[in-house]
């Protein structure tokens, strides 16, 4: 094995593992878009399915099938037909939906049961148990039009669906529901992911799709310009939508949009619109911080919080490469146990990505900004400017009337955020006896109103 792979791959896992440990015996609902599976990605996407649960995630998957009925109409000559973005499903079509459905059941639990040597699924153990968890009621009639065996959820068996989670199964439900009469109704994949994901209070709504996610600029073309959005809150997610025209296709931008607002507003931490086009897409989006699909997710959820004991490791091990290249002065972990409550963090999936302590000089009405920390794999998102506002508000609450930084490197990005270079003498006598007049950082100082 070569020296190049295990400096690689040593930091890569190490960097992977706080999110192991934060997704383990956690729920993820996973929505499948049929045309992933036409378009042959079911073997990685079961494969790297199969990943996720042996590291401790509990699975549901939801497949959808529209290219598969629509395939088997064509064959018997009958026409798809949509309305309000739902199928009309008459007899025909329903014929059609129960083969598609019992074909692509048997193709993804085969593919949940490969277990040959030298693949990503050797040695697992991947039990897939389906059941009749949705009741179902019809849509009816809307705008005059009888949508007649299309249904809606009526109920999801959450108990069932925990029993089974529990066993340690991975869950597989097909766009069905059934009525009380035992009457079979056709439902949209999306729609049985959302509620499912809902009635569980899913930590993950995912959808793998045929769209790589949001841009940023959403009717503008794909360009370096306009990237995918790949963290979208609930309050501009709701924006964006109420912009759009009705979705009726799902490669229209509002289409999964719709589900994950919803799937949001009613409970589920986070909801993600993927590319199944990309080999994968679920391994990056879990386990990478920036993800590649967007994410929509509640600003309250959003952890800009005061640290403690428990984030210590966590603070040494952001700092540390910037205590090395001397952007910042070298702190012992004594030193951090001792003042953990001085310092401002901010977490996302239990990794902690930007600090900065606050250290009030009382008698002079100022405090330092000390430490002030963003990862590499963050910056340029506005974690910095997080951090300095919480740390901005902590001041004013003590009554203090201005902070300062002492800097070597970054002098221009506090100068950019209201920060007025100052001699050295201005510093309050406590820590004018600490100042390292070697070091020759210089003293900026940001007066707050």
């Amino acid at each position: 094995m070569s020296a190049v792979f295990n400096f690689t791959f040593v930091p890569w896992f190490r960097s992977v593992a706080p999110y192991i440990h934060t997704h383990r015996g956690k729920t993820f609902v996973v929505g499948i878009a049929g045309e992933a599976i036409a378009a042959g990605k079911l073997q990685s996407i079961a494969q790297d399915l199969a990943l996720i649960q042996a590291m401790g995630v509990r699975i549901v998957l939801v497949h959808g099938f529209r290219p598969q009925v629509n395939e088997q109409l064509r064959a018997k000559g009958h026409e798809a037909r949509y309305s309000h973005g739902i199928r009309i499903t008459d007899e025909v079509a329903l014929d059609c939906a129960q083969e598609a459905a019992g074909q692509l059941r048997y193709e993804i639990e085969a593919a949940f049961s490969q277990g040959l040597p030298n693949t990503p699924m050797a040695g697992a153990t991947v039990r897939v148990i389906s059941g009749n968890f949705i009741t179902a009621r019809p849509v009816g009639i809307v705008d005059g039009v009888d949508f007649q065996h299309s249904g809606s959820i009526r109920k999801v068996d959450v108990a069932g669906l925990l029993r089974t989670l529990d066993m340690g199964a991975l869950v597989l439900l097909s766009p069905f529901g059934f009525s009380p009469t035992g009457e079979a109704f056709n439902l949209t994949m999306e729609e049985v992911a959302t509620s499912v994901a809902t009635a569980l209070q899913a930590d993950k709504l995912i959808f793998l799709t045929e769209v790589p996610g949001i841009r940023m600029q959403p009717g503008e073309p794909a360009s370096d310009d306009n990237p995918i959005d790949t963290e979208l809150p609930l309050a501009v997610a709701e924006q964006l939508l109420a912009q759009l025209p009705t979705p009726q296709q799902p490669t229209d931008t509002g289409f999964y949009l719709q589900h994950c607002v919803k799937a949001c507003k009613a409970g589920v931490e986070r909801s993600h619109i993927l590319p199944f086009a990309l080999d994968g897409a679920l391994l990056l989006e879990i386990y990478v911080h920036d993800g590649i699909g967007t994410m929509v997710i509640d600003e309250k959820l959003e952890s800009v919080r005061e640290a403690s004991s428990d984030d210590v490791g966590g603070i040494l091990q952001l700092i540390e490469p910037f205590e090395k290249d001397g952007t910042l002065v070298k702190r012992s972990r004594t030193e951090i146990e001792r003042d953990a409550h001085l310092y401002t963090v901010i977490e996302h999936d239990g990794v902690i990505f930007a600090c900065a302590a606050l250290y009030p000089y009382p008698e002079a009405k100022t405090a330092e900004m000390a430490a002030l920390t963003v990862s590499p794999q963050s910056q340029g998102q506005g974690d910095g400017e997080k951090v300095l506002k919480r740390i901005e508000h902590r001041a004013r609450q003590a009554g203090l009337t201005s902070i300062f930084v002492l800097t070597t490197r970054t002098m221009h990005w506090f100068i950019k955020r209201g920060f007025q270079p100052v001699d050295p003498d201005w510093l309050p006598e406590a820590r004018k006896r600490k100042y390292n007049w070697d070091r020759r950082s210089q003293v900026l100082v940001k007066k707050l109103g």
